[in-house]
């Protein structure tokens, strides 16, 4: 083929690209108008004319661009309340071990008992303490007869001032001496530190204890300390005093109110946690020390707008919207903070009850009128009012 031949026909291919580019591509009309170029085929324009003839006096530069669907922007807030799952235990609970080791003689509660502080739990073998006990008393009470016979001496002269001292002195070591007795023979016997519910016993009359053997274990479960952890951008928000509320995994369906007893003084460097105490009141002693709680609280949180996430577009200078302002399209940058199921949180110049294009993006033009054909969040009555509408943030 000729080389003239071959440059008609790649003439004759461009021009029909051309004109199926300007006749079927979205906004093509637009960007001939930019070039100063008037395109409109006669088939096209008689065509659209006879389909909308009510929509031809509407269209100016720009053209109006139809079938886009919009949505209303919402507003919602996040970080406004606190999950944690915590670990309870007693408001006191106290290991009882002896003062002394010895054999024990009598165990006097059981478990699951509920005592009283300084009710006796448990005895000792106490007989050579009471042996000692018995001589203190007779060694006082010789003491205090000889101190009397050296004051009877003292008044005919007979006796020295030294020796009614001495005779005094005797009768305070006397003394001393007694209540070391007493106070040996007293501790043969356990008293409950607490008031409480006494645990699982895991010692048995008969048995010779230590100091350090553990006789029971008491706890006060009459209000529950539950423990738990929450991330470092929570720990300016937290104070003593805030109300929370608890719910036992054990018990589904129970909710406890209860309030911060405890805040640690420092963040824990490995987890980036802050450790925090909370006192739940058991009055019912239904919840028992170990048990796993899952802690609420509530915050006022950080409120953005929302918008649908078909609505987010992406281009070289980052995330943006169209949203609609006075009838037309406007380019709104945007800065996403968290993306939900339903929706997209964004940091941008909008409020609650703007419109924003979630349809039809690639017919959007900016400045361009736009012909929206439903509003989603309005009813169907409504979507050319909110197109409409002028904003209210002033932009």
């Amino acid at each position: 083929m000729s080389f003239w031949k071959q440059a008609l026909v790649s003439l004759i291919l461009l021009v029909l690209a051309f004109a199926g580019w300007a006749s079927f591509f979205p906004g093509a009309n637009d960007t001939l108008a930019r070039w100063g170029i008037d395109w409109m085929p006669a088939t096209a324009a008689g065509a659209r004319d006879a389909q909308a003839p009510g929509q031809a006096g509407r269209r100016q530069q720009g053209g109006v661009q139809g079938g886009v669907i919009a949505a209303l922007v919402t507003r919602e807030t996040i970080n406004d309340r606190l999950s944690a799952i915590g670990t309870g235990r007693a408001k006191h609970s106290v290991l009882v071990t002896p003062y002394a080791a010895g054999r024990m003689t009598e165990i006097l509660v059981t478990s699951g008992a509920t005592v009283r502080a300084g009710d006796v739990i448990a005895r000792l073998d106490a007989e050579g303490e009471t042996i000692a006990l018995d001589r203190a008393k007779f060694a006082l009470d010789d003491a205090i007869a000889k101190q009397s016979r050296i004051q009877a001496l003292r008044a005919s002269n007979t006796a020295t001032a030294v020796q009614v001292t001495e005779a005094a002195l005797a009768v305070e070591n006397a003394r001393l001496a007694l209540r070391d007795a007493e106070l040996a023979l007293d501790r043969r016997s356990i008293p409950a530190p607490i008031s409480g519910v006494v645990g699982i016993l895991p010692v048995a009359a008969g048995n010779y204890v230590a100091t350090s053997t553990e006789i029971a274990r008491i706890d006060d479960r009459s209000e529950i300390l539950i423990d738990f952890w929450v991330p470092e951008r929570y720990a300016a928000l937290i104070e003593v005093g805030m109300q929370i509320t608890a719910s036992s995994v054990a018990r589904p369906g129970e909710t406890y109110q209860g309030t911060i007893s405890a805040l640690d003084n420092r963040i824990e460097e490995k987890s980036r946690t802050l450790q925090v105490q909370a006192r739940v009141i058991n009055p019912d002693d239904k919840l028992r020390a170990g048990m796993s709680f899952q802690v609420q609280m509530r915050f006022p949180g950080d409120s953005f707008p929302a918008v649908d996430p078909l609505a987010v577009q992406w281009g070289a200078d980052g995330a943006f919207v169209w949203m609609v302002r006075d009838g037309k399209a406007r380019r709104t940058g945007v800065r996403v903070i968290q993306r939900n199921t339903d929706t997209v949180l964004v940091d941008a110049p909008m409020v609650e009850g703007d419109v924003v294009v979630i349809e039809g993006i690639h017919l959007v033009r900016e400045g361009a009128e736009l012909n929206i054909a439903r509003t989603n969040g309005l009813p169907d009555a409504e979507p050319a009012a909110a197109a409409a509408a002028p904003s209210t943030n002033g932009s």
